[in-house]
C-alpha cells in the first residue's frame, strides 16, 4: 500500500487558492456537516477549543471520506503533541505563536524523523495504516503540511526569515493576536493591523513562500486570495451556528405581533 499524496500540500505549492473553514465545535458530527460542502481545507482548532485527541482523530477520520484537507492546530509549539497527531493520521499543522526562527526550526524537526529531526518512530500508527503503507518512512516529509503562525509584531518582522526555512510549507498571520500585541485588542481588521501584516506577506509571496490567513469577512477573504493569499479561511463552525441561531430567533421574535 502506497501513501497517498496530500493534496493541500501540493496546491499551496503551486499557488492554487484554498478555501478554508475553521472548525471549534469539536464534534465529528459537526464535521459530517461541513465536510461535503466542498471547502480545500478545515482547521480543526486544540488551541481554543476543547478538542483532545480523541476528538481530533474523529474528525479526522470523517474528512478522510471527503476532498477536504483537515489540518490540525494544536495548543502550543510541543514536539510530544506534534507526534501524537502525526501519528493519529493528521496530514498537516498549524503551530501557533512562532515567534523565532529557533522555535520554526523546532516545529520543523518535531515533523521530521532522524536524522533530520525528532520525531519518535512507530511502525503501526493511524497515519501509516498500522504498518501497511510501505513507503510511509520515505514519503511522510514531503507530504505533510507545516505552517507557521505569527502572531506578533516580533514575528512579523522575521516573517521571511521564519518562512524560508526548510521544512515550512506556509506562513499563517494571526489578525486577532497581532491586533493585540498592537494594543488594537478586538480589532483584528483594523486598518493598522494590515498594514502591518499586507507588507511581509507580499515579501514571502516574492519568495515564493504561501500565506494565509482567518477572517471572518468572506468579501475581505476573497480580496486576500485575489491580492496573493494562497490559504484563507473565510469563516467558522461556532461563527455560523452562532449567527444563524440569533438571525433565527431576531426574525420570528421580530414577526411576532
Amino acid at each position: 500500500m502506497q501513501l497517498k499524496p496530500n493534496p493541500f500540500t501540493h496546491a499551496i505549492a503551486k499557488g492554487t487558492k484554498q478555501i478554508g473553514l475553521w472548525c471549534s465545535l469539536s464534534s465529528n458530527f459537526a464535521a459530517e456537516v461541513v465536510a461535503p460542502t466542498g471547502y480545500d481545507w478545515v482547521l480543526v482548532d486544540m488551541e481554543h477549543s476543547p478538542n483532545d485527541l480523541n476528538s481530533v482523530m474523529a474528525q479526522l477520520q470523517v474528512f478522510a471520506d471527503s476532498d477536504t484537507t483537515a489540518i490540525v492546530r494544536p495548543d502550543w509549539n510541543d514536539t510530544v503533541a506534534i507526534k501524537r497527531l502525526l501519528d493519529a493520521g493528521a496530514q498537516g499543522l498549524l503551530i501557533p505563536m512562532v515567534q523565532s526562527v529557533e522555535e520554526a526550526e523546532k516545529a520543523v524537526a518535531a515533523t521530521r524523523y532522524p536524522p533530520h529531526g525528532v520525531r519518535g518512530v512507530s511502525g503501526s500508527t493511524r497515519a501509516n495504516k498500522f504498518g501497511r503503507v510501505t513507503d510511509y518512512f520515505a514519503k511522510i516529509q514531503t507530504e505533510t503540511t507545516l505552517i507557521l503562525q505569527l502572531e506578533t509584531q516580533a514575528a512579523v518582522a522575521q516573517a521571511v526569515e521564519i518562512g524560508t526555512i526548510d521544512g515550512v510549507s506556509g506562513i499563517f498571520f494571526g489578525p486577532a493576536d497581532i491586533a493585540a500585541d498592537m494594543g488594537l485588542l478586538g480589532k483584528p481588521m483594523d486598518a493598522a493591523v494590515w498594514d502591518l501584516i499586507m507588507p511581509a506577506a507580499r515579501a514571502l509571496m516574492a519568495r515564493g513562500v504561501p500565506v494565509g490567513t482567518l477572517v471572518m469577512d468572506p468579501v475581505f477573504a476573497a480580496k486576500l486570495l485575489n491580492d496573493g493569499f494562497t490559504f484563507v479561511a473565510c469563516g467558522s463552525d461556532t461563527g455560523l451556528l452562532a449567527k444563524a441561531s440569533d438571525a433565527l430567533y431576531a426574525q420570528v421574535k421580530g414577526d411576532i405581533a
